[in-house]
């Protein structure tokens, strides 16, 4: 409770003051609304009843440079007292580091409690969680995959896992284990498998926390992973094949569950054309499994996987309670009472993650979730795929919108 409430000091304190913003031209100093006028003389008679979600690629940023009206958008909202988080499916860093990155590159102040990010979920896994059926990892061994060098390794013992291992780790300590790879690539990050682990190493669960640097031995340490007795690295289970078994018996023998933190097989970057996502690597590892899993002509068997990231409930639930509490937060600053959530605006640019996710979301308290599509990341034009409530040009007609549909009438300059 104490650090929520510093960091709740530290963004207030950063809405008063005066910050010095980076341009091309000589250093301009640009005045943040202040709390003052954030918390009474610019908020309505009545507290909203709405609130928004956005993606960030596509949506706010492109690579690293605000889309137009990005800005201006969330000022707006802030000094009206209207809630929002950013949802996204991007990962690799940790959260603060992230947002710390969005308040420079935005001129926003945010803090941690208004951003998700793909693995922000992946916190649940360490005490587990009765209600979402989801284990408790924190002491077990865990493999965590994606990212660069050891930053998706940082981010898991940041969030409290404490026996993490990477690909570098493996590869490294056997060094036949994949005979193509380029070792020169991973030493600088491995760290010896300590002794405590046991030998021979049993992995208790895989984490994909970011897009895979090295498909080729990722997937090589996925399937060996997934073939293995019990998680043990180096075994082949006996059950695999039997086709007495539920599943012809792949994945019935205690092997480590995969957890991938974003289905996206594309996203807008700075590149003129869609780039493959971590959901590209996900088919790409499916299809393989399908492959290897076919014996003496019997069909290949699905992989068996849990998802993370937008389109899925898990993550849509995890965002409706962070929004909720931070909402929470604004009323207890400004004074008012609490009041239900009626609506969430879902603004996003790829169809087949924000506004399915949106679509598709039964809110456990009867919110409604909106979705808006833009037309500055991956979706350019035509019909989409999924239908959102509406379609508009970008992020700034996209608040426009919502603010007419809530029945706001405080002008949006």
């Amino acid at each position: 409770m104490a650090t929520f409430l510093a960091t709740r000091r530290h963004l207030i304190a950063s809405i008063l003051t005066t910050t010095p913003v980076r341009s091309i031209g000589p250093v301009q100093k640009i005045k943040r609304t202040s709390i003052r006028s954030f918390l009474t003389s610019s908020r309505p008679s009545t507290t909203p009843n709405f609130a928004f979600a956005f993606d960030i690629d596509g949506v706010l940023l492109r690579s690293s440079t605000p889309l137009p009206g990005a800005s201006r958008s969330l000022r707006y909202l802030q000094a009206n007292g209207i809630p929002f988080i950013l949802l996204t499916n991007g990962g690799g860093k940790t959260e603060a580091q992230r947002v710390s990155d969005l308040s420079r590159h935005l001129d926003v102040p945010i803090d941690v409690d208004m951003f998700i990010q793909s693995h922000t979920p992946f916190k649940q896994l360490v005490d587990g969680d009765e209600d979402q059926k989801l284990p408790r990892l924190k002491d077990e061994c865990i493999l965590v995959l994606g990212g660069q060098g050891n930053e998706c390794r940082d981010v898991a013992e940041g969030y409290g896992f404490t026996q993490v291992l990477t690909p570098a780790d493996l590869i490294t300590a056997y060094p036949a284990l994949w005979p193509m790879a380029n070792h020169s690539l991973y030493t600088a990050h491995a760290r010896p498998i300590p002794h405590r682990l046991g030998r021979p190493l049993r992995i208790a669960a895989i984490l994909v926390f970011h897009d895979p640097r090295d498909w080729a031995l990722d997937i090589q340490i996925i399937i060996d992973l997934l073939f293995s007795e019990q998680g043990v690295l180096g075994t082949v289970s006996p059950k695999n094949g039997n086709p007495e078994l539920p599943n012809n018996g792949w994945q019935k023998d205690g092997q480590p569950t995969v957890y991938f933190a974003n289905p996206d097989v594309v996203w807008a970057s700075e590149y003129h054309l869609d780039r493959l996502g971590q959901g590209a690597f996900i088919k790409a590892l499916a299809g393989l499994f399908n492959s290897l899993t076919a014996k003496s002509g019997a069909r290949g068997v699905g992989l068996r996987r849990t998802l993370f990231g937008k389109p899925t409930s898990k993550t849509f639930a995890f965002a409706e309670r962070k929004l909720e509490a931070h909402r929470q937060t604004l009323l207890g600053l400004s004074g008012e009472a609490p009041s239900k959530l009626e609506t969430v605006y879902m603004v996003g640019d790829n169809p087949a993650s924000d506004i399915l996710g949106a679509n598709d979301y039964q809110s456990p308290s009867g919110t409604s979730w909106n979705s808006i599509l833009v037309k500055t990341g991956v979706y350019k034009s035509g019909k989409p795929e999924y239908e959102p409530k509406a379609i508009v040009p970008d992020v700034t007609a996209a608040v426009q919108w919502a603010l007419k549909n809530s029945g706001w009438d405080k002008p949006f300059p």
